[in-house]
């Protein structure tokens, strides 16, 4: 097991390498140093070769990285050589987002059951995962091992939805526009996609 006191900052930077490196094996290259990720990345030789550090060593000086080791490696260090059981609370635009990457499968993430409150939606199907009543979802929970638990929901659910889940799943994944905190027994993730979106207009008008 990797140890809980690597940076979260180091962490959140493993999927950026990640997809350097999907990019790299897509043009069948072989072999890759800690400059050439760097500049991809926009950082330094020297904090790439800090990060890889901070879980062993991958490379050889001079030498560089085997690239399709290392991606193997990093997807080995994220848990994205195993299986997760989620669901998605909220089938709306986003909640339907997800259900239709097809990516999102084939990377291990298997879709159980998906709920909602609006009945026009409820008894659909996507991906031939049928959506169910929300009010079917505390007995889900409590009856099934659920390691991801998706939310695409308005802000007055969260409250309500968290208290249902937390606890009871493993990792929420929260596109709300309320935070979550994480519990001893739940990590949450929040996605605001706006916050993104807001850093960009400011540069936009601002520069760079």
């Amino acid at each position: 097991m990797i140890s809980s006191k690597i940076s979260k900052v180091v962490i959140k930077r493993l999927p950026k390498y990640l997809r350097v490196l999907e990019g790299f094996l897509i043009r069948e290259i072989e072999r890759v140093s800690s400059k050439e990720l760097a500049i991809k990345l926009g950082s330094t030789a020297s904090q790439v070769r800090q990060d890889f550090n901070c879980f062993g060593d991958f490379g050889q000086h001079g030498y560089g990285y085997k690239v399709k080791e290392l991606y193997l490696k990093i997807k080995e260090i994220l848990g994205l050589n195993k299986k997760y059981s989620c669901i998605v609370v909220g089938a709306g635009n986003i909640g339907q987002a997800i259900m239709n990457y097809s990516k999102f499968f084939t990377m291990g993430f298997n879709i159980e059951a998906i709920f909602d409150i609006n009945p026009k939606i409820i008894g659909l199907s996507f991906r031939e995962v049928e959506v169910l009543d929300v009010e079917l979802l505390i007995d889900y929970v409590k009856n099934n091992k659920i390691d991801l638990a998706i939310l695409c929901i308005p802000e007055l659910q969260v409250e309500s939805i968290y208290t249902i889940l937390k606890d009871r799943v493993t990792g929420i994944w929260n596109f709300a526009t309320v935070d979550l905190l994480s519990t001893e027994k739940t990590f949450v993730e929040n996605v605001n996609l706006n916050d993104s979106l807001f850093t960009l207009t400011y540069f936009i008008n601002n520069g760079v």
